[in-house]
């Protein structure tokens, strides 16, 4: 008898006899459906738990536990026919109500949770793969059942593998060896898990051992035939990176034998095995046994399948499957490997559209920043197929796709959300909010250490997970698609508009790609990152840690910032003066302005020729965030000022006091000191602001510990900042490292100024590494005199560095590139609106109106001409 339907019956035999016939025939729709499975079948399923909601009768505990049963059959009969994102929506619907109505006598661990955060794991939903394996391990410990607490360790540590948390997996498990009683099997499973995070920590020997042992312990079983081809796979892998090919296929053949052990296996089970089949072939140089292994791999996942001419399934028969996007990956390795790039092109497009089903899923930002990792090594390979293209057919269009295609991994999370956030309801942005604060008390109870309150952040945790449940559901009734093709005739004309020229980079593994937009044409550089050219990078970067690092070795700094400048390929000056750079990886911290166009001998800073002479150059995460920047705000600039400054502590910032000063002489605002200077009265007065200026301390963290910034009633995480709903012209970050965080390629660093940005601040202005107070607050004083002059924002940060090294008052060695090109602007090019030709507009546009009324009442006669001079009076009054 089916497992759900046993513990179903064994509690339906308690039932009073109020609810017994709803529930009776809620078991027997899944008794039947159970009898003969079918994807069609599964309406059926539907159709019983519709007409159950539709009766208005009140819902008895008893109904309820069927209506929470009847979902995990019909999620786990949707995974077997490939519905995944259906079967995820299935089991959370049957963890609500469980939650919601307190129910009991199920496991549902073992038929929910257990499932659900395998399935979450696999479409990288990692965070909620996270929260719901923690919270079955903490009810599987206050039951104590080893058996569960073992698989949710075993699964806690695939999350950590997936989110690059190696060494936290590794520790886990070492751990959970090294304290539980574990049996023979519990233990060898676990090891195998841990030789596959020894792999990915580059510990090989150590991996084999692990998978050996593994292998002497599970091998006694009959139980354990898939698990023991698991660590065989492994082996096999393992020998394959270590170009071993002989004993790769002993070791998969011995896998293959134990797989077959077992006749009832999972559709995907399949898959996957073919596909690491395909696999193993391709790298063995034997395309025609992995193209039949492929195959295979389709037939099992798709049904409907059947062998086409170029090979590849129907497009509208993919659906979100991590195994047929690897499929689809390895096809186009395949067709590349027989010379056909136009087919591997669209082989990686169907990968991506499988892609874009599975993002549709996450709720989380740090699980759908690790999903793009996938789709950035695939848009890699095809920005190198377009190229290759464009040299055959000189076609301009491949340049363009190609430009394209890593334009989509530009800060996709973060255009996503501002998209989002436009449209979603006032109910949808408050539970985000509240996940949000869920988020912050995790993570702060957690840098807590050992001192960290455990319930507390089990308690968390199931808010968090209550919370994302009821958001998701309010997500499909008002779910829409907001991806959208960038209009490159649009940008061209925008660019002409503004004088600009713009480059974007892809810092791939293997190169960095530089497509640069000038005078309506792309125009795509290949720059190999060899074994010269990023330790010179690397080491640029680095003279920007120490301020004496660079004016103790100004010889160095020239000869280095000319060799980078050169490597990346940067424009020289044409009929533009505008540059916008669209940086990458570790370009995000590499300050442009200060590269050498040339070098000299000079070892004065401001006789050296620096980019800064050529262009006015500003950032932007993306294009399409520069081509669709909001407009600037009309009329008088008012700033929203904090100044902590933190008088009388071992972190003074004396000099704060003078950009107070500074900023108060040139506009009216609000501005708070020292205990004023609160994060309440900064949430509380920042609407309606046209400037946000915050002289402060930050932090950019690490790791393990988010970027912050510090008010005078305590330190913010960045992730605090984006519940916020900002829209001022331009944020001034006027602090140490507002732009340095954890580093994602395309996404950029988790930072104070991202914080901002999903706040929605467009125009920023903030710094790549520690800054002096004392030069700080010269170059704001600069800025801001710029800004009073109706300078433009680029042109403010420009000439303020430029005013700055100009500044006799200044010696040489503060005059250093470490002082001056801190700070560095993203954002809109615009000009603002002079305030001498608004208030002249105004004046115009009554003056129309009092000639047309004069005129008017001059047609209407004296007595009409009297009653109009009595009007003027009171107007002038």
């Amino acid at each position: 008898m089916n497992l759900y339907r046993l513990y179903g019956l064994i509690f339906f035999l308690s039932l009073n006899v109020f609810g017994q016939h709803q529930a009776e025939k809620i078991y027997n729709a899944i008794d039947s459906f159970t009898a003969n499975p079918s994807a069609e079948a599964l309406q059926n399923l539907k159709n019983t738990e519709s007409d159950f909601w539709k009766t208005a009768n009140p819902k008895t505990k008893d109904e309820l536990l069927a209506i929470v049963i009847l979902n995990c059959n019909k999620a786990y009969y949707e995974n077997q026919f490939g519905q995944n994102l259906e079967a995820v929506k299935s089991y959370e619907k049957a963890w609500l109500l469980y939650q919601k109505n307190k129910l009991s006598n199920y496991d549902i661990i073992e038929f929910c949770l257990k499932p659900l955060g395998n399935l979450y794991t696999i479409l990288g939903d990692y965070e909620n793969a996270e929260n719901i394996i923690k919270q079955y391990y903490f009810i599987a410990n206050l039951e104590k059942n080893q058996l569960q607490k073992t698989a949710a360790i075993l699964n806690l540590s695939n999350v950590y593998q997936n989110t690059g948390n190696i060494y936290k997996a590794i520790d886990l498990i070492e751990k959970t060896i090294q304290t539980e009683k574990l049996s023979a099997v519990q233990k060898g499973v676990l090891l195998n898990n841990l030789g596959t995070n020894y792999v990915l920590s580059a510990k090989k020997s150590e991996a084999e051992n692990s998978f050996l042992k593994a292998v002497s312990l599970l091998k006694n079983d009959k139980t354990q035939s898939e698990t023991l081809a698991n660590a065989y796979r492994n082996l096999a892998q393992l020998k394959l990176d270590q170009n071993d090919f002989k004993k790769a296929s002993e070791y998969f053949e011995k896998a293959k034998t134990e797989f077959n052990k077992n006749p009832k296996r999972e559709p995907r089970k399949i898959g996957q095995f073919y596909y690491e089949a395909a696999f193993i072939s391709f790298s063995e140089g034997d395309i025609i046994d992995a193209q039949k292994n492929l195959e295979i791999v389709y037939k099992t996942l798709l049904p409907n399948y059947s062998v086409s001419k170029n090979r590849l399934p129907n497009e509208n028969s993919l659906y979100a499957e991590t195994v047929l996007l690897d499929a689809l990956d390895l096809q186009a390795l395949i067709y590349l490997s027989e010379n056909q790039p136009k087919n591997a092109l669209k082989s990686y497009g169907f990968a991506f559209k499988i892609e874009e089903m599975i993002q549709s899923l996450l709720v989380y930002e740090n699980s759908k920043i690790i999903s793009q990792v996938r789709n950035r090594n695939r848009t890699e390979k095809c920005i190198e197929i377009y190229l290759s293209l464009y040299e055959k057919e000189r076609n301009a269009n491949y340049i363009e796709s190609a430009f394209l295609l890593s334009e989509q991994t530009k800060s996709a999370v973060l255009k996503k959300h501002l998209k989002n956030i436009e449209t979603i309801s006032r109910e949808e942005k408050l539970i985000l909010q509240q996940l949000q604060n869920w988020s912050t008390t995790i993570l702060k109870e957690q840098q807590k250490l050992e001192a960290a309150d455990i319930s507390k952040i089990n308690e968390a945790v199931k808010k968090q997970n209550e919370l994302m449940l009821l958001l998701k559901t309010k997500q499909n009734k008002t779910n829409q698609n907001t991806n959208s093709k960038l209009d490159l005739a649009k940008l061209y004309e925008k660019l002409e508009k503004d004088k600009a020229v713009l480059i974007e980079y892809f810092f791939g593994n293997h190169c960095i790609y530089n497509f640069t937009l000038e005078n309506k044409k792309i125009t795509l550089h290949k720059i190999d990152t060899d074994h010269k050219a990023f330790p010179e990078l690397l080491s640029f970067i680095e003279l920007f840690k120490d301020p004496s690092a660079i004016s103790s070795n100004p010889k160095k700094y020239n000869i280095l910032g000319n060799k980078v400048y050169q490597k990346l390929q940067i424009p020289k000056i044409g009929k533009h003066k505008n540059l916008i750079i669209v940086p990458d990886g570790i370009l995000s911290f590499l300050p442009f302005e200060a590269l050498v166009s040339e070098t000299s001998n000079t070892s004065n800073f401001t006789k050296m020729h620096y980019l800064l002479d050529k262009f006015d150059i500003a950032y932007n995460n993306s294009a399409e965030l520069y081509l669709n920047a909001n407009a600037l705000s009309n009329g008088t600039t008012n700033v929203l000022g904090l100044f902590p400054i933190f008088e009388k502590t071992n972190y003074a910032l004396r000099f704060s006091k003078n950009e107070l000063e500074s900023i108060k002489h040139n506009f009216d605002g609000q501005f708070f000191e020292n205990g004023d200077a609160t994060f309440l009265n900064f949430k509380n007065n920042a609407i309606g602001k046209s400037i946000i200026h915050l002289s402060t301390h930050a932090s950019s963290g690490d790791l393990e510990t988010p970027a912050s910034i510090k008010f005078h009633d305590g330190e913010i995480l960045f992730s605090e900042l984006y519940s916020l709903q900002l829209n001022p012209d331009l944020v001034v970050l006027s602090a140490c490292e507002t732009g340095i965080g954890k580093l994602y390629k395309g996404e950029g660093a988790m930072s104070i100024a991202r914080g901002f940005q999903f706040a929605g601040a467009q125009n920023l202005l903030f710094s790549l590494w520690n800054v002096n107070d004392y030069t700080t607050s010269v170059f704001m004083d600069y800025f801001y005199k710029e800004i009073k002059h109706d300078s433009s924002f680029v042109q403010a940060a420009a000439n303020a560095k430029r005013a700055f090294l100009k500044d006799e008052n200044i010696p040489n060695a503060k005059k250093s590139p470490y002082y001056w090109s801190a700070f560095v602007y993203y954002g809109t090019l615009e000009q603002p609106e002079k305030s001498s030709n608004y208030i002249y507009y105004i004046i115009s546009f009554l003056a129309v109106i009092g000639l047309f009324l004069g005129f008017n009442q001059y047609r209407n006669g004296k007595s009409s001409r009297n009653s109009q001079n009595r009007e003027l009076q009171k107007n002038k009054v």
